[in-house]
C-alpha cells in the first residue's frame, strides 16, 4: 500500500491511496480457493471443480467483495498509522481499477480538532436554591382539588359563565364544507379552561342549556395542522347540558379520596415533589451557565462537515416552522441573511460544546452503563401503552436510535463530572426568580 497526503487544510485531510495489483491478485486467489472448497456445481463433486471453472462462475463477486475489503481495509491502516481521527464517515472514491491492475483511490475526510479543557476548577458558579413555603404548598392543592371536583348538573335555566363545563356536541366548517377532525359529541368543556381554540370558549359564555350557537373563530398561526393554521372557520355548536363545580374542601376527607391517610400526608409529598421540581430547575440554570462558561472558555477549530450539518438541522427547522406559518417574533425585520449568521453561531457553539463535552467524558472515562439505556428505553415504552414490545424491538434493531437514547445521558454525567469540580455556591432565590427566564436563555 502508497499513501501519498494530497490535502492538508485546517482540519481537512486528502491522500491518495494505491494498492498494488500484486496484492490485490493474491487477496482474489485466497478468496476464490475458499469458494472452491464449498462449491457444490453441476458436474464436479463437492469442492472439485476446477479453479478455472471457479473464476468464471465466481470471479467478479469475489473480486468486488475484495476490492470493497481492501479499501476499508486500507483506509483504516492510513488512518492508526497517522494516528488520524475522523470527525465523520470519510469519503472514498475508486479512481482506477482494471483486472491485473493496481487500485487508486482516494480519501477525503475531516478530522476531530485538539481539544485542551480548561481547568474545571477555575469555573466558579452558582446555584439558584429555592425551598418550598407554606404559600407555594397551599397553591399546588388548590390546584390539586380542582383537577380533583365533580360537577353537578345546573338545573336553574340561567346563563353559562366562566368555570362552568358545557357539555357540547359540535361540527367545524370551513368555507362551508365539514373538515376532518372537527367533530365531537358530548364533550365537556369547561369555559375559561383554554382547551379550544382562541375565542372558542368565550361565545358560549352567556348561553344557555339548549342554545344552538355558531362560533367563529381563527385557528392560530401554529396550529399542528398546516391545512388550519391561520384560517377562519365556524362551528356549530349545541350546547347541550351546564353542569358546575362542586366545592372542594381541602381537609382529611380529601386527602382519603387521593388515597393517603391524612391531610398531613398529602401536605409532606406534595412538599417533597415541590422540591424535586425546584432542583431540576435549578439543576438546569446552573447547567446553562456552566456552558456559557465553557463556550467562552474554548474557542477551537470545529470540522466545517459537523457545522454545515448542524446548520441545516437548524435551518431546516426554521423553514418548517415557516410553512406552519409559524414565525418567531425575534425574527421581524431581519433578512435570511442575517437569520442564517445568527444560526450559524448557535451551530457553532453546539458543535464546538459537544465535541468538548465528548473529549472530557472520553479522556475521564464516563460511561453510560446498559441500566441507563433501559430505564431511558422504558421511559419511550411508556409513551406507547399497548406496543410495548414492538416500541422494544424497534429500538434495538436501530442502533442509531439507542445512541440517541444514550447520548443525553452522557451529556449529563459528563456535565456532573465538571460541576463536581467546579466551584458552585448555592444562591438562595424566590420561587418567582427561580422560575424566571433569564434574558439570554
Amino acid at each position: 500500500m502508497q499513501v501519498t497526503e494530497t490535502l492538508n487544510e485546517g482540519l481537512k485531510r486528502g491522500y491518495k491511496v494505491v494498492v498494488s495489483a500484486a496484492d490485490i491478485a493474491q487477496k482474489i486467489d485466497v478468496e476464490l480457493d475458499d469458494v472452491a472448497k464449498k462449491a457444490n456445481l453441476p458436474g464436479f463433486r463437492p469442492g472439485k471443480a476446477p479453479k478455472g471453472v471457479i473464476k468464471k462462475r465466481f470471479g467478479q463477486s469475489v473480486m468486488g467483495d475484495v476490492l470493497q475489503r481492501a479499501v476499508q481495509d486500507t483506509t483504516s491502516q492510513a488512518l492508526l498509522e497517522r494516528n488520524l481521527k475522523p470527525a465523520m464517515q470519510p469519503k472514498i472514491e475508486v479512481t482506477s481499477f482494471d483486472e491485473g491492475k493496481d487500485l487508486e483511490y482516494t480519501v477525503s475526510l475531516e478530522v476531530l480538532p485538539e481539544i485542551v479543557p480548561v481547568d474545571f476548577k477555575t469555573i466558579d458558579l452558582e446555584r439558584p436554591k429555592a425551598e418550598p413555603g407554606d404559600a407555594e404548598i397551599a397553591k399546588a392543592l388548590d390546584s390539586l382539588a380542582t383537577s380533583q371536583r365533580k360537577t353537578q348538573k345546573v338545573e336553574a335555566a340561567r346563563e353559562a359563565k366562566l368555570g362552568d363545563t358545557a357539555v357540547i356536541d359540535f361540527e367545524g366548517f370551513m368555507d362551508g364544507e365539514a373538515f376532518p377532525g372537527g367533530k365531537g359529541n358530548d364533550h365537556p368543556l369547561e369555559l375559561g379552561s383554554n382547551q379550544f381554540i382562541p375565542g372558542f370558549e368565550a361565545q358560549l359564555v352567556g348561553k344557555k342549556a339548549g342554545d344552538k350557537v355558531d362560533v367563529n373563530v381563527t385557528f392560530p398561526a401554529e396550529y399542528g395542522s398546516e391545512k388550519l393554521a391561520g384560517k377562519q372557520a365556524t362551528f356549530k355548536v349545541e350546547i347541550k347540558e351546564l353542569r358546575e363545580p362542586l366545592p372542594v374542601t381541602i381537609d382529611d376527607e380529601f386527602a382519603k379520596g387521593l388515597g393517603f391517610e391524612d391531610l398531613e400526608t398529602v401536605k409532606k409529598v406534595v412538599k417533597d415533589q415541590l422540591a424535586r421540581d425546584y432542583q431540576r430547575a435549578a439543576r438546569a440554570k446552573v447547567k446553562r451557565a456552566l456552558l456559557d462558561k465553557l463556550s467562552d472558555a474554548h474557542n477551537f477549530e470545529v470540522p466545517p462537515g459537523m457545522l454545515e450539518m448542524e446548520f441545516q438541522q437548524i435551518w431546516g427547522q426554521v423553514e418548517a416552522d415557516r410553512k406552519r406559518g409559524v414565525e418567531d417574533p425575534e425574527h421581524k425585520g431581519k433578512t435570511d441573511d442575517q437569520l442564517k449568521d445568527e444560526y450559524k453561531a448557535i451551530a457553532l457553539r453546539r458543535v464546538r460544546l459537544g465535541l468538548l463535552l465528548a473529549e472530557v467524558g472520553r479522556a475521564n472515562d464516563v460511561q453510560v452503563t446498559q441500566d441507563e439505556v433501559n430505564r431511558a428505553l422504558g421511559e419511550q415504552v411508556r409513551r406507547f401503552p399497548g406496543q410495548e414490545r414492538q416500541v422494544v424491538e424497534f429500538y434495538r434493531s436501530n442502533p442509531e436510535l439507542l445512541a440517541q437514547l444514550r447520548a443525553p445521558i452522557f451529556e449529563e454525567k459528563v456535565v456532573d463530572f465538571i460541576l463536581e469540580l467546579a466551584k458552585v455556591t448555592d444562591k438562595p432565590v424566590t420561587v418567582e426568580e427561580l422560575f424566571k427566564e433569564d434574558e439570554a436563555a
